[in-house]
């Protein structure tokens, strides 16, 4: 078995500063500079998407310490258009985070419903409620 240690996962987004500020404001993830500006032959290499080019950052996730993993949110300068969204899609389901059950929580996620944020399932039987968030299509 390889020693391994969770490093990030990505996010691609349409608009990557407004996914940004949404896992920065509800639920308190933090700005890893710099800010990407990627592209070029080797990134392309990289990839396999010929001319690609992307724009965006990392977030570290709280709760996890300084060298904690992040979340690395990407938007790519062209791509194609983004499928419907299905729970059931083979692929990449959700992030959720574990939260409080208070009214402070249940205000700060009321916030994210506007910036496209969706509750999927709250556990009652026991605190910390699981919040999934739905990734804004902005």
């Amino acid at each position: 078995m390889i020693e391994a240690r969770f490093g990030h996962v990505n996010l691609v987004a349409a608009d990557w500063r407004l996914l940004a500020d949404f896992y920065e404001r509800v639920f308190g993830c933090v700005f890893v500079p710099p800010e990407r500006d990627l592209g070029g032959p080797v990134f392309e290499a990289g990839t396999g998407v010929p001319g690609a080019t992307v724009r965006g950052a990392h977030l570290r996730l709280p709760g996890l310490g300084e060298n904690g993993p992040t979340l690395e949110i990407f938007q790519y300068g062209a791509g194609p258009e983004r499928p419907a969204t299905a729970i059931n899609r083979p692929g990449f389901g959700h992030i959720a985070f574990a939260v409080p059950e208070s009214p402070s929580t249940q205000m700060r996620v009321g916030t994210a419903m506007p910036a496209g944020g969706a509750l999927v399932n709250a556990c009652a039987a026991s605190p910390p409620a699981s919040v999934s968030d739905g990734v804004p299509t902005a």
